[in-house]
C-alpha cells in the first residue's frame, strides 16, 4: 500500500526512501530523474554519433522519444486527479521508453564503434530498468484508480 501511494504520487514513501522524502512533484519520481538523466546522456553523448544522413529517420526517432517519457511523466501527473488521466500518461511514457529501447539497440548494431559501445549497452538497460519502473507505476496507478471508484 505504502508503496502505491507513493508511485502515484501520494505522500507515502517508497521503499528504501527515508520518512522525509515524499512524493510531491513528478520531479520526486524515480522515473522522471532516470528517464531525465538518460535523455541528457543520449543528446550529449549518442546522437552526435549518428551519421547525418540519418537526421530525419534515426536521430529524429531517437530524439522524440527520449524526450517524451519525462515530459509524459510531468503531464499525467498533473493529471493524477482523473481516474484514467495520468494512466494514459504513464502508458504512453511506457511505450516510448521501449521504442528508444529499439532505437538505441539499433545505434548500437549500425554504428557504434568500440568507444561508444558500452555506453549504448548501459543506456539500453537504464531504459530497460525505466521501462519496468513505468509498468510498475501503472499496475500501482490502476490498482489506486479501481480503489478510488
Amino acid at each position: 500500500m505504502e508503496e502505491r501511494d507513493a508511485a502515484i504520487g501520494g505522500e507515502a514513501r517508497i521503499g528504501e526512501r527515508s520518512a522525509s522524502s515524499v512524493i510531491r512533484s513528478y520531479e520526486d519520481l524515480d522515473v522522471y530523474k532516470t528517464s531525465y538523466q538518460a535523455m541528457l546522456t543520449i543528446f550529449r553523448h549518442i546522437l552526435p554519433i549518428i551519421p547525418k544522413e540519418e537526421k530525419f529517420d534515426l536521430t529524429d526517432q531517437i530524439r522524440r522519444s527520449c524526450k517524451a517519457i519525462p515530459r509524459l511523466i510531468a503531464e499525467g501527473h498533473s493529471k493524477r486527479h482523473q481516474v484514467r488521466g495520468f494512466q494514459k500518461y504513464v502508458d504512453d511514457a511506457h511505450a516510448e521508453a521501449n521504442e528508444t529501447i529499439v532505437s538505441l539497440n539499433q545505434v548500437k548494431d549500425l554504428y557504434a564503434s568500440a568507444t561508444n559501445h558500452a555506453l549504448i549497452i548501459k543506456l539500453i538497460d537504464q531504459y530497460d530498468k525505466i521501462s519496468r519502473q513505468l509498468y510498475n507505476l501503472s499496475k500501482a496507478w490502476m490498482s489506486f484508480s479501481k480503489d478510488r471508484r
